[in-house]
Formats: C-alpha cells, structure tokens, sequence
C-alpha cells in the first residue's frame, strides 16, 4: 500500500513538473524567432482588430505551430507508450516498427491522386487508414510472441514495404514538383502550418487519445501476464482493438499534417518510466506531455539554428533517436547475454 501511495505521489509530481515545463516552452516558442515579439501586446492587437506585423506573426505562424508541436509532439509520446504498454516491450516505436512510414503512405496516396484539394479531411483519413493497417497487421504478425526481434523484424517488414510504394507513388507521379513537394513532406516539418491544419486533426487526435487513456488501468494489470490479466477481468481483445486504433487515429492525423517525425514516442517513454514504478499505464500521460516537450523544443531549435534552409524536425529527432535506439538494442543485448 505504501509502495502504491508513492508511486501516485510520483506520478503526480511529475505530471505537475512537465505541465509547468510544458506552458514555459509554449510561452518561449510564441516569443522566439527571427522576429522576437511579445504575446500580450500581440493578445491586445488581435481583441481589438488591429493588424500589426507582431499580431500577423503570432496568429498565422507562431500559435498553430506551437499547438501542432503540441498536438503532434503528445501524440507520438502517448503512442509510443502505449503500443509498448500492449506488446510488453520497451522497443515498440510508432516510427521503429513502421506506423508513421504506413500514415505517411496512406497521407502520399491521398497527395497522389488529389484527394487532398478535393475534400481536405482526405488527409487525416488516408494517415489514419495506413497506420490502422500497419498496427493490425504489426499485431497479427507478432501475436502472443512480443519478442524484441519478432517486434523488430515485423517492424522492418512494414516499414520496408511502406517505403517501397511510398518511392513507387514518387516515381510514377506525373508532376516531378509535386514528387519533390512529397519527398520534402516526408522529411516531417511543422513549418507553414496554419489553423487549418490544427483543426483538421483536432478530432481524431483527442478521440485516439481517449482510446489509449482509457485503457490505462487495464495496461497495469496486462504488464503482470495475459494470464493473469484475464483471471482480473481484462477483456484483453477490447483492450488491443481500443490501443490499435487509438494509435492509428493518433498518429495517422499526426503523421498527415506533419510528415515523418520518428523516436519521440521510443526515446521519452524511456526516459520518464522509472518515475513511475514502470507500470505502462501511470506512463502515458507523463509521455504525452514529455513528447509534447520534446518536439516543441526541436521545433524551436530547427527555428533557431542559423541555416540557409530551415532544418527539417523529423531530420533532427532521427539524428538524437537512432543512437538512442542503438543504445537500447546493445543494453538488451547485453542482458540477453548476461
């Protein structure tokens, strides 16, 4: 009992230190630019119908790529959370076992064959509908057996096969401008996003996240054995349909407006998991809002870097995850071996 009040009293805390950590990097990316402007006189322009460059800059720039690093950002980091809450294993990554390389094919079919221009929420739904794909088929491929390398191999199939006709859409497009347009796209930026693109995923971001959420107690148990879990009464098919399409909803939106953005929801459940007694649901708040963090501040450092070119964020988080993906498979190997 006293283990369990402690580990609430954890949780608690640091889901209070990551809020406030949260809104100080909100505060910082309104304010930071090449154009440093202030967020209440920006608030005062905009009450009272008074377009200054300040306000402009605020309204249509700043504001909704914050809350799109914000949206983006808790989407990936719950994801990650909870897919490795499901399978029972550390290394189950959106991008690692190929759910953001099968939204963005679903989004690039869409870019495609002009879905897109003709009914906007196209987008969303053809990311929803290829990360739905790639976490059902992920599932069945891996079954009961959530082996770091069935995990792993299945993932690299997916991924490999998403890649394959993602470059085959590429290579048959008619237009070579908008091949390049999608093969930037792919890179995963937050750069010249607007309101519509906050709005366009609203909806199915915070239903995705009530999905994972409300499956948080039952994660717990399911860590203890599927056996056990069902002797408690944990309809372990209800859970998996709700984390896979909760998932798929989450990320298939996230990956639609932003492009490739990989290892958030792999490098923070890692981070933040021994503050919470490594129980997989007390996890997926803290990773909501730690990716939310982490891809706010990339967000603001690829803004901030001083190049010809802004740098692509999904460039950046691959360069800082893939070595702490290394780092993960070299540690497991060494416990495997030890």
């Amino acid at each position: 009992m006293q283990t369990r009040l402690m580990t609430n009293h954890n949780e608690t805390r640091l889901t209070a230190i990551l809020s406030m950590g949260l809104l100080v990097l909100m505060a910082f990316s309104l304010i930071i630019g090449e154009l440093n402007i202030s967020i209440i006189n920006s608030l005062k322009s905009i009450l009272n119908n008074n377009s200054t460059l300040e306000s402009i800059v605020f309204e249509e720039i700043r504001l909704p790529r914050t809350l799109l690093a914000v949206l983006i950002g808790a989407s990936l980091g719950l994801s990650g959370a909870a897919l490795q809450g499901m399978v029972r294993n550390p290394l189950a990554e959106p991008g690692v076992i190929g759910v953001s390389s099968s939204a963005a094919l679903g989004a690039v079919i869409v870019f495609y064959f002009g879905l897109s221009a003709v009914f906007p929420m196209a987008l969303p739904l053809g990311g929803i509908a290829g990360a739905l794909l790639a976490v059902v088929f992920l599932y069945l491929l891996t079954g009961k057996n959530s082996s770091m390398l069935t995990l792993i191999l299945a993932g690299v199939a997916v991924s490999s096969l998403a890649a394959a006709l993602t470059a085959l859409a590429l290579n048959l497009s008619p237009n070579p401008y908008a091949s390049l347009e999608i093969f930037f796209w792919l890179m995963g930026s937050l750069a010249e996003r607007s309101f519509t693109h906050v709005w366009l995923i609203l909806l199915p971001t915070l239903l995705g996240w009530w999905l994972m959420l409300k499956g948080r107690r039952d994660l717990d148990v399911l860590s203890l054995g599927e056996d056990t879990a069902q002797s408690l009464g944990v309809n372990l098919a209800k859970l998996n349909r709700r984390i896979i399409l909760g998932v798929a909803l989450a990320v298939g939106s996230a990956v639609s407006v932003s492009g490739g953005i990989g290892f958030v929801g792999l490098v923070v459940p890692h981070l933040l998991r021994p503050y919470v007694g490594y129980q997989p649901g007390r996890l997926l708040i803290c990773s909501a809002l730690g990716g939310a963090i982490l891809l706010l501040a990339a967000d603001m450092l690829v803004r901030l870097i001083p190049t010809q070119q802004e740098l692509k964020i999904g460039v950046l988080t691959a360069l800082l995850g893939a070595p702490f993906f290394l780092h993960l498979i070299l540690k497991s190997r060494r416990e495997w071996l030890s």
